[in-house]
């Protein structure tokens, strides 16, 4: 790479969204568990070491710690089960190179988003593992992105089917990921610190990375190891105000004497926690980079919610004005979760959904690029992490009869990027920080 900084790297003005798409790479990296985890261990305890996990981060993290932990202490006891995404295991390739097998610590894989069978058996195999703990016994808890749904064990008197519907139902509302996993610890039996009470007396350490807006732990994965200050009648108020119907299984547990494990219960006392990445953390890898190279950065925060689409026309407008007495190249970034309000049936995602939104009020102008993937390499349902979008995009769009406007209107974002072989596929990264989204504007040349 071009190091004459503060002049700007030929490359950024000689393929604007190849320098994007790697200024991506280059932030995902910087989260990765191989880049996070190598020589941090805990000391050893004189009992047990039983790791549990969930995310789809899990297993990356899993691999790192195995390999820190035979390196620096391999006559310690280890031992556990993590699970993680299908397809997300320890067998793929990390940033750093191909990543170990893990042999002390399991690694099981269930769906996502929607939990099935294998999400249950992993919260039952997860709850097992911790039983009948002492104190002298450390439990280390590797928690990022996707847990909730990766580690399903439903309240007594609930389903997994009407989690399942819940679950389907709150991600169609666009609800905003607070809320969404509220309802998703109150209505769990591991969720909300369960997991952690029942491990005690047992030390427990959980270490995040952290998908959320405003990364708190007790979001994360919907905290099975840290309890939180909320109350099951909040959960039973957010189904409520999106119009989701619930059995009177579901109402009985949101409504009964059952008591959450709280914060202040002493069980908890010895329990430690903290956030090894998060999204500022990405954000920060692509802002160095980007000075690096001479490019001005402006930073909008790691936390922007809202309707992918509605950021996507907002940013867009904003990039529009930006450019304006512009003299040199300027990065806009920002992080955080979108949601996205479905009304249609086709294919997407939220990085996607934002793109089109910023790419329907661009119309083509020149000098501005744009890219929005999700650090865990899956944006969405779909295949793809993102997608990136051109100035020559716009015209290419016109000619194929592709309206951004139709598209967005049947959420089917997917089709049109696809269609302009602008989709970004990079399979599962293994982290999770939530999305990267880099507009770069450069200065107009009349």
């Amino acid at each position: 790479m071009n190091t004459l900084s503060p002049q700007v790297s030929h490359g950024v003005l000689a393929a604007p969204s190849d320098w994007l798409r790697q200024l991506a790479n280059t932030a995902i990296a910087a989260v990765h568990p191989d880049t996070l985890l190598p020589d941090r261990l805990p000391e050893p305890p004189r009992g047990r070491t039983v790791v549990v996990g969930a995310g789809k981060a899990a297993a990356a993290m899993a691999a790192a710690l195995e390999r820190s932990w035979q390196a620096h202490q391999p006559e310690a006891p280890l031992e556990g089960l993590v699970v993680t995404r299908y397809g997300h295991g320890p067998q793929g390739q990390g940033p750093q190179g191909p990543e170990s097998e893990c042999r002390r610590i399991e690694v099981l894989e269930a769906s996502h988003p929607m939990p099935d069978d294998l999400s249950e058996r992993a919260a039952r195999r997860m709850l097992e593992a911790v039983q009948d703990l002492g104190e002298d016994d450390l439990v280390i808890a590797l928690v990022s992105g996707g847990g909730s749904s990766l580690m399903t064990l439903p309240a007594p008197g609930v389903s997994l089917a009407e989690k399942q519907a819940i679950n389907k139902a709150l991600l169609r509302s666009g609800a905003p990921i607070r809320e969404i996993n509220t309802v998703r610890r109150h209505l769990s039996a591991i969720k909300g610190g369960r997991l952690a009470a029942a491990a005690h007396p047992a030390r427990v350490l959980t270490w995040l990375i952290s998908d959320v807006p405003g990364d708190e732990a007790s979001l994360i994965a919907s905290g099975p190891t840290l309890p939180d200050a909320s109350r099951p009648a909040e959960a039973l108020a957010i189904l409520e105000r999106h119009a989701i119907e619930v059995s009177d299984g579901v109402r009985r547990c949101l409504t009964g004497q059952a008591t959450p494990p709280r914060p202040e219960d002493a069980g908890f006392a010895r329990d430690e926690s903290e956030i090894l990445a998060r999204a500022r953390d990405a954000l920060a890898a692509g802002q160095a980079a980007a000075e690096h190279d001479g490019i001005e950065v402006r930073l909008l925060g790691d936390d922007l919610e809202g309707e992918a689409r509605a950021l996507g026309h907002a940013q867009g407008r904003m990039a529009l004005c930006a450019q304006d007495g512009l003299e040199r190249p300027l990065l806009i970034l920002s992080g955080g979760e979108t949601s996205v309000t479905v009304q249609g049936d086709g294919r997407g995602g939220r990085n996607v959904e934002y793109l089109l939104g910023l790419f329907a009020t661009l119309k083509g102008a020149p000098g501005i690029h744009a890219v929005a993937v999700d650090t865990d390499g899956i944006d969405g349902s779909e295949d793809n992490a993102g997608a990136h979008c051109s100035p020559e995009d716009w015209g290419r769009a016109q000619a194929a009869g592709l309206d951004p406007d139709d598209y967005l209107s049947r959420n089917d974002a997917y089709t049109f990027f696809e269609a302009l072989d602008d989709l970004i596929v990079t399979g599962p990264t293994r982290t999770n920080v939530n999305d990267f989204r880099a507009i770069l504007v450069l200065p107009r040349t009349s």
